[in-house]
């Protein structure tokens, strides 16, 4: 077991070491994607207008091969063979491929890709919202390694921002539009080894109410990352597996309300029916979990 052990921690060394020098530089990754850019714009006349509004939407694991199933069952589920059939996304006027890997992996995870996705940069697995400079569990390596995504250049242009997923809201994908991370697990401190927590590093919970308290739109799961270790959870008050992992005793609900800039109307919602119910018309923030 321990030699086990021994080789696993050697594998993890030895991947990190090979990520070369310059993958760990940010405007690498962002060079790159400009010089692709100007190649385009050279090769055709594209449409250079600026656009209003901007919805990514991004399914996990989506690479060519599942959109290609998808494609097929779309067909099958209408009794054809299925490869005839178009979804709607082949329909569109322009379409463009992007490679979203680990520096450090083959098969790369959702961390890395939703970085690259999101960020513009590539990062080892396993890592969130930051360079690959910083090494998967080693709090250390994160300062001065954080890297923004399209969410925060847009908050800063001034635009009116939000996340909505289908999983947890602290899940590796939509956690790198705003967290920084050497682990995608750290979900809450309840989920963060003693040293991380002691060399200053924060859970990613605590960064979604922290690193940009105004996005106006948070839509996931995830509740009980957000509440005290073993609060009960208002939906299943009785099942263990749901009730609050904060060792920091914080209800970050209750944080996130507080942090809203006077005269703002923030909402919280756990249930459909509480969010059908609202004028959102008469809301400015909006949380639901």
């Amino acid at each position: 077991m321990k030699a086990l052990l021994v080789l696993l921690l050697l594998a993890r060394l030895c991947s990190a070491s090979l990520v070369p020098e310059r993958e760990k530089d940010p405007e690498y990754w962002r060079g790159q994607a400009q010089e692709t850019l100007r190649t385009a714009l050279r090769l055709q006349r594209l449409n250079q207008n600026v656009a209003k509004n901007l919805i990514l939407f991004l399914g996990d694991g989506m690479g060519v091969s599942t959109v290609t199933a998808a494609r097929i069952l779309k067909g099958q589920l209408q009794n054809r063979k299925g490869e005839e059939s178009l979804l709607e996304m082949d329909q569109f006027p322009y379409v463009a491929l992007a490679k979203t890997y680990n520096t450090n992996a083959q098969v790369p995870d959702s961390a890395g890709t939703a970085t690259a996705y999101l960020c513009g940069v590539k990062a080892n697995e396993g890592t969130v919202g930051v360079s690959a400079g910083v090494t998967r569990d080693r709090c250390n390596t994160t300062k001065g390694q954080e890297v923004t995504s399209i969410l925060r250049w847009a908050k800063d242009a001034g635009k009116a921002v939000g996340i909505v997923t289908t999983t947890r809201v602290t899940h590796a994908t939509p956690s790198a539009a705003y967290a920084h991370s050497a682990n995608r697990d750290w979900y809450s401190d309840g989920e963060m080894p003693p040293d991380a927590l002691e060399g200053g590093c924060r859970d990613i919970a605590r960064q979604l109410v922290e690193n940009i308290p105004d996005i106006e739109v948070v839509l996931g799961g995830g509740r009980k990352y957000m509440f005290p270790k073993n609060a009960s959870d208002v939906e299943y008050p009785h099942e263990d597996k749901h009730r609050g992992t904060r060792l920091d005793r914080r209800d970050l609900v209750q944080a996130w309300h507080d942090a809203k800039p006077p005269g703002k109307v923030a909402k919280y919602v756990w249930h459909r029916r509480d969010l059908l119910a609202l004028n959102l018309s008469r809301v400015d923030f909006l949380l639901g979990e």
